[in-house]
């Protein structure tokens, strides 16, 4: 049974339903909980994290399952880290994902590789680490990058980047009861949009098809899908072109079957990514299809991005910095022309 949820409810309302079905579900991060030293507040409700998406677990599932961290990023990746090894189910929120540089080490040479080195003795590391990408907020280029090809890099985690409710409460869902470690990224810009959730989760590693086309690909993810899914439909009412748009989901693994399958019937690609373009998910997916679809290609590929620059804070730089529906429009007929 589908209900309308914004993104963020979404996101809480898969960590609640995870939380009552196992125990061994616990929520660590800064400001979760909230008040819990603070005599006169123990019962108070917490702020949910600094955007409030955990807002109301503390109260239902008390201090002993939704707990409070001191602020350093270093510690609390590495108790979660422990915490899953040592049989917890841990959703951590590192708030944004500009602050992984302060716990790398913990999130890469531990999380990302324990099983491995311990060749698959004493089980996974069922660990998600909840963090926020994206620009468009003002809050600076230490709080707005959408790095997520820096994780996807390294062997041994997977990485998330959900579009929509509907995929950010499945894949949320399927997050938690991996026993992998799950990095799981949300786009500010995406809190307060609304979907139908299902109670289903969505597989990992799975892309999906927003929308049919014959003449072209548009790959997207994260805040970029709906961007694109715009374009497409304003590309076939003024331009007559029919465009293929391709949410990947997730990033690692990649789906990359369903793009080249995509791309062997278009004949063309255009991927639009909010990251910057040096090493990112656009140049990885381009670099792909090139070297295993090359024969199905009609045109060279076209990569939609940001400038290879920080993100602005100044309001009408970070506007321009941001791909937007003209960006992808003029990319596409660039390609089919």
């Amino acid at each position: 049974m589908s209900r309308l949820l914004t993104f963020a409810d979404a996101i809480n309302e898969a960590i609640s339903e995870e939380m009552a079905r196992d125990p061994r579900v616990i929520v660590t991060g800064e400001d979760v909980s909230g008040g819990a030293t603070v005599r006169g507040f123990e019962r108070a409700d917490a702020w949910g994290g600094v955007f409030g998406v955990t807002r109301g677990l503390v109260t239902t599932y008390g201090r002993d399952r939704v707990i409070d961290t001191p602020i350093s990023e270093s510690a609390f990746i590495g108790c979660a880290i422990g915490a899953a090894t040592a049989g917890y189910r841990t959703v951590t929120e590192l708030q944004f994902l500009d602050f992984m540089g302060v716990c790398l080490d913990q999130i890469i040479n531990q999380a990302a590789k324990l099983t491995y080195v311990r060749g698959g003795k004493g089980g996974g590391v069922p660990l998600v680490i909840r963090a926020m990408i994206g620009g468009g907020s003002r809050a600076g280029a230490t709080q707005s990058q959408s790095h997520y090809s820096s994780v996807a890099h390294f062997p041994g985690l997977k990485v998330v980047v959900p579009s929509n409710p509907h995929d950010a409460k499945g894949l949320m869902i399927a997050a938690i009861r991996d026993d992998d470690p799950v990095v799981f990224l949300e786009n500010k810009a995406l809190y307060e949009t609304r979907g139908e959730v299902t109670d289903e989760p969505v597989a990992i590693g799975r892309a999906r098809t927003c929308r049919e086309g014959r003449d072209v690909t548009i790959v997207a993810l994260a805040r970029m899908v709906p961007v694109a899914i715009k374009a497409a439909e304003e590309l076939a009412s003024a331009h007559g072109v029919e465009a293929e748009v391709v949410d990947l989901r997730t990033v690692a693994p990649l789906d990359l079957p369903a793009v080249l399958d995509s791309v062997r019937r278009t004949g063309r690609l255009v991927v639009v990514d909010e990251d910057t373009p040096r090493c990112s998910v656009a140049s990885d997916v381009v670099g792909l299809v090139a070297a295993r679809a090359f024969d199905a290609l009609r045109a060279a590929p076209a990569m939609v991005t940001p400038p290879h620059v920080p993100v602005p804070f100044a309001p009408v730089l970070e506007d321009a910095y941001l791909p937007d529906t003209a960006d992808i429009v003029k990319a596409v007929l660039a390609v089919t022309n």
